[in-house]
C-alpha cells in the first residue's frame, strides 16, 4: 500500500467512524426514555405532570411507573398518570427497562433513593436539597459511588437551568471585574406557607394503615407517628432544615457555579425561629458567611418573615457583577479601563419564567441522559452548595466556627 493509499484507506476508517458516532447519537436522541416517579407529593406530581405535556407533545419520554409510601397518594398517582404503582422503590427499580428516576421525596430519604437509583443503573433527577443537613457522611458516600458508576444526576435547583450564570462565569474568569473578594445573594419571603401550609391529607391517617411509617422516617430519631410529622414534615428539624436547605440552594447554587468557588474553607452562621411558632422547630431565618481559600467570601441573608432581599451582586477588585431578572451587568469601577457589559437572562425568575427555568431544567437532564452529558446541576456542583449548608447548620446549632479540610473531606467545629 502507498502513502497515498494509507491515508486515503485511513481517511475513510475516521469517516465511518464519525459516520456511526453520528448514527448512535442520532439514534440515542429518539429512544423514548423510560421514568419513574418516586414521591407523588405536591411537587413530584409537578414534576410528573411536566413528563406528561412531553409526552403530549412528540417528545420521545413517558412516564412509567410511580412510587409512594402513602397508599392513598399512590393509587391517585396511578390513575392520573397512567402508570403502574409501587409502594417499595426496591421493587420499581428492578425494572430493566426504566431508564430513569425523578425523586421528589422529603429531604431526608434523598440520598437513600438516589443511591439506590445509580447502584440500579438508574440516573436521576433529585429535588433539592440533595441530601438532608445531618447526612454528611452520606452524602460523602453518595458522591464517590457515583464517581464510580458514572450515572446522570440532576438536582432540582432549576435557576442554574439559566445559560446567564454559565457566560457571566466566563467573563469573570477572564477577568472582566478583577479579583473576586466577596459576593452575596439571599432568599426572603413573607409566610410559612411552605412549612405550616403544607395540606393534611387525612386527619385521621395512621401507620400500617396505607402509611409507612418506618421508610418514611429513612434514618431520622425515632418518632411516634403524627399526621404532621407525615404531611407537614418541613416543620421539623429531623426531616428539614428551614430557609438554609429549603430554598438557599436555589440561589446559592448557581452563584458557586459561576464563581467556579470550589470547597469552603470557613463557614459561620446565625438565625433561629424568630417568628413563627406552633409545632415549627425548623429556623425560619438565618445568615450564613462562606470563606473560600482562594480570598473570597460569599455572605447570604434569608428570612421567611419578610419579603423585602437584597441584590445578588460580585465585588470584584476593579467592578462588580449585579443580578437582575433580565441581565447579570459587569460593571467596571472608575477609573478602570474595561467595557460594560450586560449579558441577558434567558428567561425572568419570577412568575411563568420560574416554570420556564423548571422546564429547561429537566429538559437538561433528559438530554444528558440520551447523550451522557454532564447536566447543569450535577452531583458534583451539588456537592460543592451542599458542604456549606451543612456546615452553616452546625456552626448555627453548636455556637461554633465551621472548618472544612478538602484533601480529607471533614468537617470540625472549633
Amino acid at each position: 500500500m502507498t502513502e497515498s493509499d494509507r491515508r486515503q484507506f485511513l481517511s475513510g476508517v475516521a469517516g465511518a467512524g464519525l459516520a456511526a458516532r453520528a448514527m448512535a447519537q442520532a439514534s440515542a436522541s429518539q429512544k423514548k426514555l423510560r421514568i419513574g416517579l418516586i414521591g407523588a407529593g405536591g411537587r413530584g406530581t409537578y414534576l410528573g405532570k411536566t413528563i406528561q405535556q412531553f409526552t403530549e407533545q412528540g417528545e420521545p419520554v413517558e412516564l412509567v411507573s410511580v412510587c409512594d409510601i402513602y397508599q392513598p397518594r399512590l393509587e391517585r398517582a396511578e390513575v392520573a398518570f397512567k402508570a403502574k404503582g409501587y409502594a417499595r422503590t426496591a421493587d420499581m427499580l428492578k425494572d430493566p427497562n426504566l431508564d430513569a428516576v425523578i425523586i421528589a421525596t422529603p429531604d431526608r430519604q434523598h440520598v437513600f433513593n438516589t443511591m439506590d437509583a445509580i447502584r440500579a443503573g438508574k440516573d436521576v433527577y433529585c429535588e433539592k436539597p440533595v441530601t438532608h443537613w445531618a447526612q454528611f457522611d452520606r452524602l460523602k458516600e453518595l458522591v464517590h459511588e457515583n464517581r464510580k458508576l458514572k450515572r446522570v444526576v440532576q438536582v432540582g435547583t432549576q435557576y442554574v437551568s439559566d445559560t446567564v450564570w454559565e457566560r457571566a462565569g466566563e467573563q469573570i474568569r477572564q477577568g472582566a471585574i478583577g479579583k473576586v473578594v466577596h459576593a452575596q445573594s439571599c432568599y426572603f419571603r413573607r409566610g410559612d406557607s411552605g412549612e405550616a401550609g403544607m395540606p393534611i391529607d387525612d386527619p385521621n391517617a395512621k401507620p400500617g394503615v396505607g402509611v409507612d411509617w418506618e421508610t418514611a422516617q429513612a434514618d431520622a430519631p425515632r418518632r411516634e407517628f403524627t399526621v404532621s410529622r407525615l404531611f407537614q414534615w418541613r416543620l421539623y428539624m429531623d426531616y428539614s432544615g428551614g430557609p438554609l436547605t429549603d430554598t438557599y440552594p436555589h440561589m446559592l447554587t448557581p452563584l458557586v457555579k459561576m464563581l467556579d468557588a470550589g470547597f469552603p474553607k470557613k463557614v459561620v452562621a446565625t438565625g433561629g425561629r424568630f417568628y413563627y411558632g406552633g409545632l415549627r422547630d425548623v429556623p425560619d431565618t438565618m445568615d450564613l458567611l462562606i470563606q473560600y481559600p482562594q480570598g473570597m467570601d460569599i455572605a447570604f441573608l434569608g428570612s421567611f418573615v419578610n419579603y423585602v432581599g437584597i441584590e445578588t451582586l460580585v465585588r470584584g477588585s476593579e467592578g462588580t457583577a449585579r443580578k437582575s431578572d433580565l441581565a447579570i451587568t459587569l460593571e467596571p469601577m472608575k477609573g478602570v479601563d474595561k467595557p460594560r457589559q450586560e449579558l441577558p437572562t434567558d428567561t425572568q425568575t419570577r412568575g411563568e419564567g420560574h416554570s420556564n427555568l423548571a422546564i429547561a431544567h429537566i429538559k437538561d437532564f433528559l438530554n444528558c441522559v440520551r447523550t451522557r452529558g454532564t447536566p447543569r446541576g450535577d452531583l458534583e456542583l451539588a456537592y460543592r452548595v451542599q458542604v456549606p449548608l451543612i456546615m452553616a447548620m452546625q456552626s448555627h446549632l453548636h455556637n461554633k466556627v465551621a472548618l472544612f479540610d478538602a484533601d480529607s473531606e471533614t468537617i470540625q467545629l472549633v
